[in-house]
């Protein structure tokens, strides 16, 4: 067992107890075991589980994309300030100042992909998953959580005629419905990643953050990862996309929650939350952007004075006495 193997071991186990108990469940209802619509809706329960045990975190990621919005335009006084100059000092006093900024409004650039990287294991092991269920139906075997009879049942499931397992570039071009449904399916996902970004950046930021360097490269984001995650899904099963495309699904309707009832002041997302209210007679919501944290000034400033303290001042020749 290589290391990928060993790390992705606990994580094969957790998506196929989690998958097998949606599959004994819906069984217990009616439902055909042996049905590709059992295990389809099986890896969407799955969605479902992972999804919402991610809930704590995006609440945690929406804080920190919001104070990445707001400290944008601190953060391009800071860049002009030291435009041009690429001494070591003023790099590192730069950064200093770049990080009392992140501490200032509880964030950091990295934020946004916390919950990404944290589906990414599900994600990979349920790959194997599937890509194993050939091999140990060979090996009369089972896979994780899976007993052999299940494995022989998610080998010969279907939908719409394309097997579950069957990827397009892996034996699938010669199956016309898994040549379609992939194409659908690559679709589906690529559309629901591009909407739910696109919503964002429309809807959920402020001008000043739609005009910074920052949002500059989000926008080339916003073309490019659809296409890579376009061209990669040749290459998953039919499982994986459904799983993929559920996830976007997911995602684009909790993005669409909190752009209408939680939008970021100054968005125009905040401008319609606060007609809606005031033709309804409602006041108007506390801008959470106005309140200052004064601990986190205090902070931001000592490192800011911290930075500009450790600069190196030329010493005076000392003058002698007359």
């Amino acid at each position: 067992m290589d290391l990928f193997e060993t790390i992705m071991f606990p994580f094969q186990w957790l998506v196929s107890i989690i998958m097998v108990g949606f599959h004994e469940g819906l069984s217990a209802i009616g439902m055909p075991p042996a049905s590709g619509w059992t295990w389809t809706f099986s890896i969407i329960g799955l969605v479902l589980v992972i999804r919402a045990a991610l809930i704590p975190v995006f609440v945690k990621q929406i804080k920190a994309q919001r104070g990445m919005q707001l400290l944008q335009p601190d953060l391009k006084k800071l860049q002009d300030k030291y435009k041009g100059k690429k001494d070591q000092l003023s790099r590192q006093a730069m950064a200093q100042e770049q990080m009392a900024l992140y501490k200032t409004h509880g964030t950091n650039p990295f934020s946004a992909c916390i919950p990404l990287l944290i589906q990414m294991p599900f994600f990979f092991a349920l790959f194997t998953v599937l890509a194993g269920i050939s091999p140990a139906k060979q090996a009369g075997e089972g896979i994780g959580a899976m007993s052999p009879e299940q494995v022989l049942q998610f080998d010969a499931s279907t939908i719409f005629g394309a097997p579950l397992t069957m990827a397009l570039l892996h034996g699938g071009a010669e199956n016309i419905s898994v040549t379609v449904l992939t194409i659908v399916m690559i679709l589906a996902m690529t559309a629901t990643q591009f909407i739910t970004q696109k919503q964002i950046m429309a809807k959920n930021m402020s001008e000043e953050a739609m005009a910074s360097p920052f949002m500059r490269q989000q926008k080339m984001l916003l073309y490019i990862l659809p296409i890579v995650f376009g061209v990669g899904g040749i290459n998953f099963p039919i499982g994986v996309l459904i799983y993929w495309t559920t996830t976007n699904l997911w995602t684009m309707g909790q993005q669409f929650f909190v752009i209408r009832r939680m939008p970021t002041p100054g968005s125009p997302a905040a401008k319609a939350l606060a007609e809606r209210r005031a033709a309804k007679g409602l006041p108007a919501l506390p801008n959470p952007g106005s309140k200052k944290d004064p601990h986190a000034e205090a902070a931001a400033a000592a490192a800011i004075a911290h930075a500009k303290g450790q600069r190196v001042q030329p010493h005076r020749k000392k003058r002698k006495k007359k």
